[in-house]
């Protein structure tokens, strides 16, 4: 029997070069390969710019960005929730077309389509309960209004207060990016570097990680933060942060291809704050283990099941830099262990390949 194509209309609010949207790009791919057809709804100027055309994908383009203060920030949502919404009733009368919600921010087309009848699939990313009462608010909308949930991570979906109708399907990398970074191997001992990439978010450690850097003169510190030179400048400015003297540090604004900056590490750490957030998955990691290097991350959080402590790296929390530079200093005073890590962290890393997420969502959206 011939499978049934899908019409699928595709809300993602920001597009940039974080996780979410290079997920969200693998799905897409997923789904055109598989015949169906896409109406992608997203503004300009990320990872999603570069999916391939194709006659059954169509582009809906908007302005939006962040600002510095958060009352632009949030009238500015407002007006796109507001524009999705009213956007979303162009398929009122077609009966095949689905909803799939990426990430709990684009509530507007999500309310659209649950009062015009259509099925919705939201593909939730963030970790709401650690987050300010928007979130929450979301959230709640989400369970009420989704009739799927995908969650990235099984601490994720454990803290979902509805159960029915959630699956969990781990993030994964395209397998071409797969193979440029499985290519990385040999030498990254003797780099001596510590990575980071982050978002400038205050809970991602940011000013921890450049204390770092002061305490452990001898290694090369790396920090590529999501973002412009001039908000990075604003941000370490108005937070007091001063990098600028630390001769083994260096600072990075955002990238479009960070393969070369595994290539020169020698460890990737995470250092975002449970108190204030939690991980639900930790794509950097997965790309850092795949290039076959060792890892640190926060005890809690999808991005703890990523890591098997003492093996394919180690798992600590923020508040402890004492522990943090012993545990770089172990790694990388033992050439033996490291490379023990290194192949450990690369084989834990294929167990979240691209077939088992091809499989997933197909079942999803074939339903």
């Amino acid at each position: 029997m011939k499978r049934e194509r899908k019409h699928i209309a595709c809300f993602h609010l920001y597009n940039d070069f974080s996780g979410s949207p290079k997920v969200l790009k693998i799905v897409l791919d997923i789904l055109l390969k598989g015949g169906h057809r896409v109406d992608l709804i997203t503004s300009r100027g990320g990872i999603l710019d570069t999916i391939e055309s194709s006659d059954r994908l169509r582009r809906h383009s908007y302005n939006y960005h962040f600002s510095s203060r958060a009352i632009v920030t949030m009238a500015r949502y407002a007006i796109i929730q507001i524009y999705t919404f009213f956007m979303s009733l162009r398929w009122m009368f077609e009966r095949d077309v689905e909803f799939y919600i990426n990430t709990i921010l684009p509530v507007g087309p999500a309310l659209a389509g649950k009062m015009m009848g259509k099925r919705v699939v939201y593909h939730y990313h963030e970790n709401a309960c650690s987050k300010g009462r928007i979130y929450r608010i979301l959230a709640w909308m989400m369970q009420q209004l989704a009739d799927e949930i995908i969650c990235v991570s099984a601490y994720q979906a454990g803290r979902l207060r509805r159960q029915s109708k959630v699956t969990v399907i781990p993030n994964t990398l395209p397998a071409e990016y797969v193979k440029d970074l499985t290519q990385i191997g040999g030498g990254t001992f003797d780099h001596r570097r510590v990575m980071m990439l982050t978002s400038l978010r205050e809970y991602k450690g940011i000013g921890e990680f450049v204390e770092l850097s002061k305490r452990m003169p001898e290694y090369d510190f790396a920090l590529v933060i999501n973002d412009t030179e001039e908000e990075i400048a604003r941000y370490f400015k108005s937070h007091k942060i001063d990098g600028s003297t630390q001769s083994n540090l260096t600072i990075y604004p955002r990238q479009r291809d960070v393969v070369k900056f595994y290539r020169e590490a020698s460890i990737v750490i995470n250092l975002t704050d449970k108190n204030r957030a939690i991980e639900t998955f930790g794509l950097t990691m997965l790309e850092a283990m795949y290039a076959g290097l060792p890892v640190i991350v926060p005890t809690e959080g999808g991005i703890a099941e990523l890591v098997e402590d003492g093996e394919t790296g180690y798992k600590i929390d923020v508040q402890d830099p004492t522990e943090i530079e012993a545990k770089i200093r172990r790694i990388l005073s033992d050439r033996a262990k490291y490379e023990d890590m290194s192949r450990k962290s690369r084989q834990r890393a294929y167990r979240y390949d691209v077939r088992n997420m091809v499989s997933e969502i197909e079942r999803i959206f074939g339903e």
